[in-house]
């Protein structure tokens, strides 16, 4: 049996058998960047192979910084390979599972105080029953929503706010891939600061548009990062090697023509066809039923500090491009006023790398939403704990977006959307 077969054999089981929470004790975190195709190619295959590393960065482009999780075991052979190649590298943290205490202890903690708000990261059920009682606390302005399902038979639930008739339509959606946990909490944030602030400006902005929010695109994904893997990042469908797809590369625009795998076992796997995903298929069936009625579409992803807007499989420029990046340019300048917090902005293409059959490029694309924006929220692509943000971030995070957002609906005003 090849080292090949052995590995994707053993994620297969691991995930049916495995009934205790994966623990990273003594894995650090390496930075390297491919400066050739070669390199890139290298990575490519490091990454399918073996169990032993994790990739936190999609392997898309040439000089593009990659993070990988290395095991202890696996340590002095990944290094034996990057020097034989001549990668560059560089240690980002060492004993990564100090870094899921520290998170977990902050849940506890906030847990026992019984308290739901954004001083600490929560589980699906508790953000499900949030939402649940802003139905019941606003009856007149909020409706919960079913957007769809999940391979697992999960509710992507969530809500529609409207304060009157008439008003043009927002689009938010979290949570598509899991690991990415500041990207709900941001999104229930915004979510209560709708409903509850006392800002002239947002109270303004909340009541010009219904807003329609899906905090968890992939629920199952979410549950199994709190019950088993912190760093799972796609769906919970079975494969026959492993478990899952890339749902931000599985939407059908322009679906696997660049930046997605065919691997069932790479973190980018773009599924078995576009809308293979439950998830996608039924998501993409609701925003189609209010068609004409969405103006706005947000996706809201960690992490890079970015706002990124279509096209991501192509470096042609979308037909408003100009439009875009200047709303974008007046979100970004926005964003950087409260704590300094700097966001670059471009097509994904450029901006990050190609990648095709994400959410935000088949509503813009196939639904003809023509704002359309990614963000890509703290920490900076610099930071070597990526995807487990401190839950003291929640809610800097949070402010520094909401006043970004009002930028934004001001300046694509401004422009007749």
């Amino acid at each position: 049996m090849s080292r090949f077969v052995l590995a994707i054999g053993l994620s297969l089981l691991v995930g049916l058998i495995g009934a205790e929470r994966v623990r990273y004790d003594n894995y650090n975190v390496y930075k390297v960047i491919p400066q050739t195709p070669e390199q890139l190619d290298l990575f490519a295959r490091l990454e399918v192979s073996s169990d032993s590393l994790k990739f936190f960065d999609p392997i898309v482009a040439v000089d593009k910084e990659i993070h990988v999780l290395v095991a202890p075991h696996k340590e002095p052979e990944f290094l034996d390979i990057l020097k034989d190649n001549a990668v560059q590298y560089e240690l980002a943290v060492k004993n990564f599972q100090r870094i899921l205490d520290e998170e977990q202890l902050e849940m506890n903690k906030a847990r026992a105080r019984g308290i739901y708000d954004w001083t600490s990261y929560h589980t699906l059920d508790e953000n499900y029953e949030w939402l649940r009682s802003l139905a019941q606390q606003y009856p007149d302005k909020v409706e919960l929503i079913k957007a769809g399902s999940s391979y697992e038979g999960r509710d992507l639930l969530g809500i529609k706010i409207s304060f009157k008739s008439g008003n043009k339509g927002v689009f938010i959606e979290g949570g598509i891939h899991a690991r990415e946990w500041i990207s709900p909490a941001t999104v229930t944030y915004i979510t209560n600061q709708l409903l509850t602030s006392s800002d002239a400006e947002v109270r303004a902005l909340a009541e010009r548009y219904d807003w329609y929010i899906v905090p968890h695109v992939n629920p199952d994904g979410y549950v199994y990062t709190h019950n088993k893997e912190r760093l799972w990042r796609k769906t919970r469908s079975k494969g026959s090697s492993c478990y899952g797809a890339d749902a931000n590369r599985n939407w059908g625009f322009h679906w696997k023509e660049v930046g997605a795998s065919s691997s069932e076992c790479s973190e980018t796997y773009a599924g078995k066809s576009a809308f293979s995903e439950v998830e996608t298929q039924s998501l993409s069936k609701y925003i189609s039923s209010l068609k004409g009625k969405i103006s706005v579409y947000l996706a809201f992803h960690s992490f890079s500090q970015l706002m990124l807007f279509p096209y991501g499989h192509t470096s042609a420029k979308a037909p408003n491009h100009n439009d875009l990046n200047s709303i974008a340019d007046a979100a970004a300048t926005a964003l950087a006023k409260r704590y300094g917090t700097k966001y670059k902005y471009g097509n994904t293409y450029a901006a990050i790398y190609p990648a095709a059959g994400s959410s935000v490029d088949w509503a813009y694309g196939e639904v003809g939403i023509k704002v359309a924006y990614t963000y890509e929220l703290r920490p900076s692509s610099s930071s070597s704990n990526g995807f487990v943000l401190a839950a003291s971030q929640i809610i800097p995070t949070g402010q520094e977006t909401v006043d970004s957002l009002i930028a934004l609906f001001k300046a694509a005003e401004s422009k007749g959307y």
